[in-house]
């Protein structure tokens, strides 16, 4: 059971912490003795002796921690800091400091009875970084190619078509690489195998969603389209009844899935069938196109939970 939770705030060089049970703060370096120091910190007194830990992911920062304590099998529950800061709101918690954010994640862990989940593998953080990356140097490729279309000079023209043979060359390295470390792990691998067989479906696509919803093949499938932001929420009050429509979730997920979803209204049979009967029924193309990333999202979840491949429906 879990006796305690622990509020974490987790900066660059420091971690401060709260607990619940006794109200007490304390501040640690974040390194390696100050990991060391939280921990016997939590041992301190026998009912701790199963503690839920509350923080907020920062970037590089808290990685680290995260890996020790998981390694020291610690309940790790880690909050969207959009959520946290409105909780803290709702509680009238309107002032922002270290100490105070570390005791509202206390409260909101202890309240809440938020529930620990796995953390990220070192491979996936490492796929994660590299996702990332590669992401950037999209946007960066996308932006010199519209530079590519007002430039007059050639010294710049020369200048931009050179950055952009150097992105496509840093692009494909990091594909190269992200391929090696799926095909090096044998999970990763055969979920690999299982996405990129929906028409529809890249390895660019099955990148970003083993990367982005690592979850993928242990949810149902409300909770997949749920988790990726793709099921609609209802807007009802009293005798009026509102259009309901999509928000939260994953965003990184849903623009994923955007064009495999307009490949897969053309080449995947069962897709294209509920995209024209959505159209057919009257509805607008976004929100059709939504119901097509919707299946898609609940098909690759149901081919990952049952261990197979797709393949057509019969006839």
């Amino acid at each position: 059971m879990t006796n305690n939770t622990i509020g974490v705030d987790i900066s660059k060089d420091h971690l401060d912490a709260h607990s619940m049970s006794d109200c007490e703060s304390r501040r640690f370096t974040n390194d390696h003795a100050g990991h060391k120091a939280f921990l016997t910190w939590l041992g301190r007194s026998p009912q701790d002796h199963c503690p839920r830990i509350v923080y907020e992911p920062t970037g590089p920062y808290h990685r680290a921690f995260e890996r020790r304590l998981a390694a020291a099998g610690l309940a790790l529950v880690k909050v969207n800091p959009r959520q946290a800061r409105r909780f803290a709101e709702a509680t009238g918690r309107l002032a922002k400091t270290d100490r105070l954010d570390a005791a509202m994640l206390a409260r909101m862990g202890a309240l809440l009875e938020l529930q620990a989940r796995p953390t990220r593998s070192p491979v996936l953080n490492d796929l994660k970084d590299l996702h990332m990356a590669r992401e950037a140097l999209v946007k960066n490729r996308t932006a010199a190619k519209n530079r590519a279309k007002t430039i007059s000079l050639a010294i710049l023209r020369r200048h931009n078509a050179e950055q952009l043979r150097q992105i496509e060359r840093q692009m494909a390295a990091i594909e190269t690489e992200i391929m090696t470390l799926i095909e090096a792990d044998p999970d990763l691998a055969r979920r690999f195998a299982i996405l990129v067989s929906i028409p529809g479906i890249s390895a660019v696509t099955a990148f970003a969603l083993l990367i982005d919803m690592p979850e993928l093949g242990t949810l149902a499938n409300g909770q997949a389209a749920s988790l990726a932001g793709l099921a609609p929420v209802a807007r009802q009050s009293g005798q009026w009844t509102g259009r309901a429509f999509i928000r939260g979730g994953r965003a990184n997920v849903r623009q994923a899935l955007y064009m495999p979803a307009l490949v897969a209204m053309r080449c995947n049979p069962d897709l294209k069938a509920k995209y024209h009967q959505l159209k057919a029924a009257g509805k607008a193309s976004k929100l059709a196109i939504t119901a097509v990333m919707r299946k898609l999202i609940v098909l690759a979840n149901a081919l990952l939970r049952e261990h197979r491949k797709w393949s057509p429906s019969p006839a």
